[in-house]
């Protein structure tokens, strides 16, 4: 316990005497707005579900319970978009007599104790008062609303381990697909046993009994020591840079040696992006977000309307935001090579402009399902690629004259945490939401064709004139660059 508190002390310290702290602020104010949002819209869907299902054959909590698993399905993919892998930065302890195994222990703990395992509760929590009190009480209500946050505990190790085995293998996503593929296609199924074992699970926590909670406390703990074990496996190779050495094969992509200096830096920025670890890892999680995304747009008819759209933007945006928003703070780890040469960082824009403009053509590919089964014109997909190319690319690019932390490359238990200054999360937030709030505004008054064409044209419009919006992201960032610099060597990981 002492352990716990004082590693928490350490944290709340470093974070207080970062010289990002007061950029950090804004940052979580943006963050706690979000989450309030969050929090009433479950508080009203669990007062709305409580009054919608009272006329059925069954008790409303029945029906919720049977169908438990989709409120998990939902919370393990929004986890993905979300939580962060509990780190820690290990080598200030190693001189310490204490063992690796405790702060392990400590992270594991911390995490099960997250903000992000309370959220489902206040869905629960004012659903079960309405339901739950009629039969068992208040001690039914607490019982209820117990059980239900240890499942999203067992959910939170799960969903780690998912993490981490895909971090280190890309073949790993197959373990989180067939899992909960398999779930849904049961339910789909109408598979009985499934839905009686989830109601008989959520009607063993309204009653308080003891062999369902043995059983979910059994689940966390072998969970607890699975990670344990890997995270330990992955502490010790990251602190020792343990590396795998066996190449099988080494791509040079000598495409690009027609385009020159801008095509080396093309080169490096694919480099970047499949060989370390914490890019790499990105990658994949945006990448299988998007193929999932597209095919519920493909193939299924629950997401029409608005949330539809939403979900078109967001397959084209995501990539954007994910790499974009870290703009130079990968290049933070050896800016100083970059710098010593005349306009390599003017080179460099130019390169990961091109390259993430032709990486539009990823999520554009995963949507032509959708528009072969009619669900979306290809117009439509075809001006948010235009436009995100344009627009939302040029929103993001300021931010390489404000990012100036460096995220480590292949540290993914051992680095900081770290939280986005004010203006990274201003920018992607105009960056993400704008063009949601055009489209849907567009969309509205003229209808979606015009809309597509409106859009289409400022995608244009900003893709012609990228050079010279790169050149003033270049002049702005060479006026800062020794602010930046400062701070990519005070972030950069010891």
């Amino acid at each position: 316990m002492n352990l716990f508190l004082e590693l928490r002390r350490h944290d709340k310290l470093s974070n207080k005497r970062s010289p990002f702290y007061e950029q950090s602020q804004v940052a979580q104010f943006f963050i706690y707005l979000a989450a309030a949002f969050y929090v009433c819209y479950l508080i009203f869907f669990g007062v709305l579900f409580a009054f919608i299902l009272e006329d059925g054959a069954k008790e409303p909590y029945h029906y919720i319970n049977s169908g438990l698993f989709i409120f998990f399905a939902i919370d393990f993919l929004m986890r993905f978009g979300f939580q962060k892998l509990p780190t820690q930065e290990m080598k200030p302890y190693m001189l310490l007599p204490i063992k690796r195994s405790s702060v392990i222990n400590v992270l594991l703990v911390r995490s099960a104790l997250g903000s992000f395992n309370l959220y489902w509760l206040f869905f629960f929590v004012p659903f079960s008062i309405l339901t739950v009190t009629k039969f068992y009480g208040i001690w039914g209500v607490i019982t209820y609303c117990f059980g239900i946050w240890l499942l999203a505990v067992a959910n939170n190790y799960w969903y780690q381990l998912c993490k981490m085995l895909l971090g280190e293998k890309i073949w790993w996503f197959l373990l989180p697909i067939v899992f909960w593929g398999a779930i849904i296609g049961l339910a789909v199924a109408d598979f009985d046993p499934l839905y009686n074992f989830h109601l008989e699970l959520g009607e063993g926590f309204v009653q308080g009994n003891i062999l369902t909670f043995i059983g979910v406390l059994a689940l966390i703990a072998v969970l607890f020591l699975i990670n344990r074990w890997l995270i330990g496996k992955l502490m010790y190779n990251e602190m020792n840079k343990v590396a795998d050495t066996k190449v099988k094969h080494v791509s040079e992509y000598k495409f690009f040696d027609r385009f020159g200096e801008i095509g080396e830096y093309m080169r490096l920025e694919l480099k970047m992006l499949t060989r370390n670890k914490v890019s790499r890892q990105q990658l994949i999680s945006i990448s299988i977000l998007v193929i999932i995304f597209s095919l519920l747009i493909s193939f299924s008819d629950v997401y029409q309307g608005g949330f539809r759209d939403f979900l078109i933007i967001y397959n084209f945006v995501i990539y954007g935001t994910m790499f974009l928003s870290m703009l130079m703070s990968f290049e933070g780890n050896y800016i100083d090579g970059l710098m010593s040469r005349k306009e390599s960082i003017y080179t460099l824009l130019r390169a990961k402009y091109y390259i993430y403009s032709v990486a539009m053509l990823i999520p554009l590919l995963f949507m032509l399902p959708a528009v072969f089964t009619g669900k979306v014109y290809f117009l439509t997909c075809l001006a948010w690629m235009l436009f995100t190319s344009g627009a939302v690319f040029c929103c993001y690019f300021q931010l390489a004259v404000y990012n100036n932390r460096t995220i480590p490359m292949n540290e993914k238990m051992t680095n900081r945490n770290y939280m986005g200054t004010g203006k990274q999360n201003i920018i992607s937030l105009v960056a993400f939401g704008v063009p949601v709030m055009i489209g849907l505004a567009l969309k509205g008054m003229v209808g979606e064709m015009w809309m597509a064409i409106i859009i289409l044209s400022i995608g244009v419009v900003f893709i012609a004139t990228s050079n010279w919006w790169i050149m003033n992201v270049y002049q702005r960032f060479m006026k800062r660059r020794y602010i930046n610099m400062e701070g990519f060597r005070d972030s950069r990981q010891k």
